[in-house]
């Protein structure tokens, strides 16, 4: 393996191989990986709200890219009350407020 490649689960490979070629036109933001809250772990969504299908829930301890971020539903985590959402894969969204961005604010791109 190159040292960009990694093993991926068969269940998270479209969504994974997906990501790699939608996000290259904002990889500035996408080459650092912010902690997710400590002792949580976060459902993925494929939308910016929890009405939203959970399409895989992040374990203990992960750290996230943060290729763009668009509002949606207004949610109260670990790190406050925001209504900002984190696309970090391609049809995959996190609260802001679970991830430690070290800003109440955008720290990437406005998703289109």
């Amino acid at each position: 393996m190159g040292v960009d490649e990694q093993t991926i689960d068969p269940a998270e490979g479209a969504a994974e191989a997906a990501e790699s070629t939608t996000t290259a036109a904002v990889a500035p933001a996408s080459s650092h990986r912010y902690p997710i809250a400590p002792g949580h772990r976060v459902n993925v969504r494929t939308g910016p709200g929890t009405s939203y299908r959970i399409v895989r829930t992040l374990p203990l301890g992960m750290r996230v890219p943060i290729y763009c971020q668009k509002p949606g539903e207004r949610v109260t985590g670990p790190y406050g009350t925001s209504n900002l959402w984190c696309n970090i894969a391609n049809g995959e969204f996190i609260s802001d407020t679970y991830v430690q961005t070290g800003s109440d604010g955008y720290v990437a791109p406005r998703c289109d």
